[in-house]
């Protein structure tokens, strides 16, 4: 449902500063803000290693020795019988699976480096792995906040304007799992309604959850009736995307399992995701931990390059530290930055693509879940990942979804793009006449402001934020004291008033509506209640 409030953003610092680097910024459609035009972000800086070629070697040794003595629980019969199959050792009657090195190297490197994912919309086609980034919005939080009516469970109106302000901002290029949990739609058919609400308000790539046969089948299906494609043109190439996390320590459930063998019989993309949170879920040590995220996201993509082999996978990262008082999962620390960077590395040792996030401990949009999440996504830009998850919205370590910190988090993404902008150095960015001439002006006039290389330029030289207030602070207190939270506040609901839905051909949306309504019919998905 759409707000009401048309509160006129603020625009005072936009009229005294220009529009940001030439070519990448353009008319916001709501709120009246200047944002980044659509683009698929590379990163131009090497990355951090904090582990040597050596430490990279232990890590990978240790996963390996998880992987031939330990084992990993797989709870799903059917994979157990695909890992055997592929060489690993699985004893009846017992859930875990032991594999040699030999066995996971060769299928590891089946999967491919890089690819893409096209949505119903062509022009919003991403790429994912070599230098490329591309960030996904708040995914799976139970509860959303504002500052109007604070914390609140869930609910389809939240979700439907999460998805409209993920649609809205262009730094936002997949549309992952529901930005907010709708627990007021019968789990049954909550993701007939969700995804097909994904597909309506948005044209990004869309996420399913693999959470059992009926909920992913459905999925694509839905998926590729949007996209007006043929199942041979389905298949053909990525469409969407699932991410699994494994049960750490060491066990793969059957749900998520059975999603991933699903879609990875069908060609599309399965995240491998490890929740290792170290001292609780994996050992306190960093390397420790890694060496067991490691371990369990290759065993889950043996897997799936035994089902398909080159099907598109992609490794990710989620090992920070706990709070070793209280047991509560902790982020934006110096150990998550680290465990990002090194996952970074093991990444491109396996040469797979890599997923990270943007994640915060912080119940509120304050200066702590400022620092926290631009901690967590420098260690994602510095760290490499491909794919940085839960990019803007997250709030107390994921179990609440914020519209204010969503319009920050945005501002923050555009800054990163921004700073990922190759730098020129051509004879006109390297600007020795322009030296030369302000050098020839008398003392009084010796300044770069009134020159034509700056005149022709002030526009476009910098990045010009939409969130920041650079008044002084005379001007600033004049207007109202207005804190970024607040100014938040204001933009996200006008983006909601003047938002429009992409264009879909009616005879499609037809046909996904008759979909949704027969698998309704047949009672959607088994639950428990």
């Amino acid at each position: 449902m759409v707000q009401d409030d048309n509160t006129e953003v603020d625009s005072g610092a936009r009229a005294r500063r220009g529009g940001g680097r030439a070519g990448q910024r353009r008319r916001g459609g709501g709120g009246g803000l200047r944002q980044l035009d659509w683009t698929i972000p590379h990163l131009t800086d090497a990355p951090v290693e904090p582990l040597s070629a050596e430490g990279v070697a232990a890590v990978d040794n240790a996963a390996m020795r998880i992987l031939e003595e330990i084992g990993i629980d797989f709870l799903h019969p059917e994979a157990r019988q695909h890992l055997k199959r592929a060489g690993a050792e699985v004893t009846e009657g017992s859930e875990r699976v032991r594999m040699g090195r030999d066995m996971v190297r060769e299928l590891v490197a089946k999967a491919p480096s890089r690819f893409t994912i096209t949505p119903r919309n062509p022009e919003r086609r991403i790429e994912i792995g070599g230098r490329s980034q591309v960030f996904v919005n708040v995914s799976s939080p139970p509860n959303c906040s504002d500052l109007d009516r604070g914390r609140r469970a869930g609910n389809t109106e939240d979700f439907h304007n999460l998805i409209r302000l993920s649609q809205h901002f262009n730094c936002i290029h997949m549309l992952g799992g529901y930005p907010v949990e709708p627990v007021d739609i019968h789990p049954a058919v909550r993701h007939l309604d969700c995804i097909r609400d994904k597909l309506v308000l948005g044209d990004k790539v869309v996420h399913a959850y693999s959470l059992g046969t009926e909920r992913v089948e459905d999925a694509m299906e839905m998926i590729r009736i949007a996209g007006g494609l043929s199942h041979e043109e389905f298949e053909a190439s990525p469409r969407m995307y699932t991410n699994i996390n494994s049960t750490s320590p060491l066990k793969h459930d059957w749900p998520m399992l059975d999603g991933a063998m699903r879609l990875a019989a069908r060609n599309q993309p399965v995240f491998v995701t490890p929740f290792t949170l170290a001292g609780a879920m994996a050992p306190v040590t960093l390397a420790g931990a890694i060496a067991q995220q490691t371990a369990e996201a290759l065993a889950a993509i043996v897997l799936l390059q035994h089902i398909r082999p080159g099907c598109p996978v992609v490794m990710g990262s989620f090992t920070s530290n706990v709070d070793m008082r209280s047991g509560a999962p902790a982020f934006g620390t110096p150990e998550y930055m680290r465990a990002t960077q090194m996952s970074g590395q093991m990444a491109r040792f396996y040469n797979l693509p890599m997923r990270a996030s943007n994640a915060c401990a912080a119940n509120c949009p304050d200066a702590q879940a400022a620092w926290e999440s631009a901690f967590s996504l420098w260690a994602c830009v510095t760290g490499h990942a491909n794919v940085v998850y839960h990019a803007a919205g997250w709030l107390e370590g994921g179990l609440c979804a914020s519209f204010e910190k969503f319009v920050m988090d945005c501002e923050t993404l555009q800054q990163v793009i921004a700073y990922n902008t190759p730098i020129g150095v051509t004879e006109e960015d390297l600007a020795v006449d322009a030296i030369r001439a302000v050098d020839a002006m008398p003392p009084s006039q010796r300044h770069f402001f009134g020159a034509e290389h700056t005149q022709s330029r002030y526009e476009t030289a910098f990045y010009a934020p939409f969130l920041s207030d650079w008044r002084n602070f005379e001007t600033w207190e004049e207007s109202g004291s207005v804190q970024t939270p607040e100014r938040a506040n204001r933009m996200w609901k006008q983006i909601l008033a003047e938002f429009e839905p992409p264009a879909m051909d009616p005879a499609i949306r037809e046909e996904l509506d008759a979909f949704v309504d027969r698998r309704k019919a047949e009672g959607g998905a088994p639950t428990d209640f």
